[in-house]
């Protein structure tokens, strides 16, 4: 009888990432459409999305463009070709973006008004009001615009990406000549000019700043007539291509294509609506896009800068403040416990941001930076904060004479000028520090301190699923183990050796290690779920992660549901695979959770025959992760830590939790119920005493 894996599998069983993650997105605006959420927080949800629009384009659809420049007929693993799959992320793109106006126009600004914040526009402005915004453009707007012109004499001027922008078209009584000029909004002046009020009030009233620019287009263009203004905004290439050579400084081979990266091309237009269509037609042919490529936007561009508002202290319009707790091991009372001895009794799950960042992770390295018995301290960065008291704690262990390893992924996308300069300060303090391997991004979360102990040398460590940043540690979900094992210290030891020096080691004892052991390694765990399934054992396989990508997982995790074994998918992002198809994925169920914190760790947990098995890191099923990064799963050994990861997943999972569900056809459906971050956090703080 054939096996599972022996069957033919149907060509439409993946669906397309670029629209998953689309869809993605579109349930992040449907908070910003929910409302049952407080105002402002729906704003967040609002600047969220513009914002995850924009990268988007700068990345994945630059990429797309790129890819379909070559000429070469290439399809995505559902089968659209590059063309095809552009015109469909257009087509939602406009769908999506009409819906953003919309909720913003329509909903949200009314409500705001009501609470007493207004967007207004020019001709709505008092006397006294626009007065004083007349002196507020002479005194702290005028001086940084510079209007250029586009002529014989003065060709098109470079439009920076991501920056909004005036085309104003001028008369010139002289030669009764049309003109044409282009005028950057200044991104150092506050999109939002307040008009009266403040942020402490109850009322606060904001003027767009490119409408305040916009009425005082004559004194730009003294002489002229002003016939009309537009507003546009263009998203460019932002993805930086390193071409690496061992023979070439890795931070100088950066740097210049940082500078490059200014002038890639460009991939959107977004023109507020209406515009003019000669207008558009020079902006189409100067900028070098398709009409394809335009966004027509109702309303304001860039609301991306709605953060601003969000900003306001009006407590009463937000979500109740969130405040994590310290872990209950790593403290007594109000007092801290030595992260090193409650170690030496066991291991520690935290689990941000329900558990503090600050008096965990954090706490662990500025211990191991203070005490005289660290010997060494040894740690990967991806992203960090600005301020980051992670990197000031290595800084102090240095300078203090321990040794300290530091891996800087100074290809961290959208971070690489500040890993740069957190790389040149660390260096500067005595650190060692190294970029990592050709080829690869290292992206996974790791920390090992080296400590004597009455002559004997003990290792700690850290291995967790999000970035040491404090910020972030306060809004994304992430878990991560603190752990003495002398297991977990020996594999962390030699992946340092791989990642600092020449070893070639890819077996380990506690981890999974990619680019060469994550795929080969889960596939062959969730075959042996099928065999435990042939054979009457307990069979199951969930998995928590932002994107499931990787056909070859996908495949195995289909032959999973013809040999009978449950599947349970917990998916933030971006999922290619279909559930609930007959012959194919009946058994396979996929669910998503959008809320107040970024579902970010990634979990593993297989049934295994009755002897469940976990695992934690660094890695999503994507190809980028699996096959060109350096990432980490660790096995989760302590039975508590099992326990605890089963009591935080299984609720996920559980019938009645507000969420997002996977059909067959590839769309979600947004199911009500109970509030699984806002239960969890009621937990932690039972717990917490």
């Amino acid at each position: 009888m054939p096996s599972p894996d022996d069957a033919p599998l149907p060509a439409d069983r993946f669906l397309n990432r670029e629209l998953s993650w689309l869809d993605f997105n579109a349930r992040v605006l449907e908070l910003a459409e929910d409302s049952t959420l407080p105002l402002l927080e729906r704003v967040k949800f609002l600047a969220i999305f513009a914002s995850n629009l924009d990268e988007f384009f700068m990345v994945r659809i630059a990429g797309l463009k790129r890819r379909h420049s070559t000429g070469l007929t290439v399809r995505s693993p559902d089968g659209l070709t590059i063309r095809e799959q552009l015109e469909r992320i257009t087509a939602r793109t406009q769908e999506l973006v009409q819906r953003h106006s919309d909720v913003f126009d329509d909903d949200v600004l009314p409500r705001l008004e009501e609470a007493g914040i207004r967007i207004v526009r020019w001709d709505e402005l008092e006397e006294s009001a626009a007065l004083r915004l007349r002196e507020y453009f002479r005194d702290q707007v005028f001086p940084v615009l510079t209007p250029l012109a586009v002529d014989p004499a003065h060709p098109f001027p470079y439009i920076s990406g991501l920056s909004l922008n005036l085309a104003v078209s001028v008369h010139d009584p002289d030669t009764n000549a049309p003109r044409f000029a282009r005028l950057k909004v200044p991104n150092n002046v506050p999109r939002f000019v307040p008009v009266s009020g403040g942020r402490t009030e109850s009322t606060a009233v904001f003027l767009p700043l490119e409408d305040l620019i916009a009425a005082h287009l004559n004194q730009l263009f003294p002489g002229l007539d002003v016939l009309d203004h537009h507003f546009f905004r263009v998203t460019r290439n932002a993805d930086v291509e390193v071409e690496e050579d061992r023979d070439e400084d890795l931070l100088q081979a950066l740097e210049r294509e940082l500078a490059r990266r200014r002038f890639g091309p460009a991939v959107r237009l977004e023109v507020a609506e209406p515009m003019d269509p000669r207008i558009l037609e020079v902006l189409i042919s100067e900028l070098e896009v398709s009409p394809a490529d335009v966004v027509h936007v109702p309303g304001l561009l860039d609301l991306a800068s709605l953060m601003a508002l969000y900003d306001l202290d009006r407590p009463e319009l937000k979500d109740e403040p969130f405040v994590p707790t310290t872990h209950p091991r790593l403290s007594e009372g109000e007092t801290p416990k030595s992260v090193f001895a409650t170690l030496r009794e066991g291991d520690v799950l935290v689990h941000h941001p329900y558990h503090s960042f600050a008096t965990s992770v954090q706490r662990f390295i500025e211990q191991a930076a203070a005490d005289p018995d660290v010997l060494a301290i040894k740690q990967t960065l991806y992203r960090t904060s600005g301020d980051s008291p992670i990197v000031n704690a290595l800084i102090e262990a240095a300078e203090a004479g321990k040794q300290v390893v530091v891996l800087v992924e100074i290809k961290a996308r959208f971070d690489e000028e500040a890993n740069i300069s957190w790389a040149r300060s660390l260096e500067r303090a005595g650190c060692h520090v190294v970029y990592g391997l050709v080829g690869l991004k290292t992206h996974c979360k790791t920390a090992l301190v080296v400590r004597r102990e009455q002559g004997v040398i003990r290792r700690y460590c850290h291995i967790g699923t999000g970035n040491y940043n404090p910020k972030t540690a306060r809004l994304y979900e992430d878990l991560g183990i603190l752990t003495a094992d002398p297991r977990v210290g020996a594999d962390l030891t030699d992946l340092f050796n791989v990642l600092t020096g020449y070893s070639r080691q890819t077996n380990y004892r506690t981890l999974m290690v990619a680019p060469h052991g994550i795929r080969n390694g889960l596939i062959e765990k969730i075959r042996r779920e099928v065999r435990h399934a042939a054979e009457g054992k307990p069979a199951g396989i969930r998995i928590k992660a932002n994107s499931i990508v990787d056909e070859k997982i996908i495949d195995a995790l289909y032959a999973a549901s013809r040999a009978g074994v449950q599947v349970e998918l917990f998916v933030r992002g971006i999922c290619a695979l279909r559930p609930g198809v007959p012959g194919l994925s009946e058994t396979i169920r996929v669910r998503s959770i959008v809320g107040r914190f970024l579902e970010h760790s990634r979990v593993m947990s297989f049934v295994n025959g009755g002897e469940d098995e976990w695992w934690l890191g660094s890695a999503d099923l994507m190809h980028r992760n699996l096959d060109r990064r350096v990432e980490v799963l660790l096995r989760v050994c302590d039975d508590r830590l099992r326990t605890q990861l089963e009591e935080t997943l299984a609720p996920a999972m559980a019938p009645g939790v507000r969420c997002w569900e996977l059909r067959s056809d590839g769309s979600w459906e947004h199911l009500e119920g109970r509030d699984y971050q806002a239960e969890l956090t009621e937990r932690m703080h039972e717990l917490a005493g």
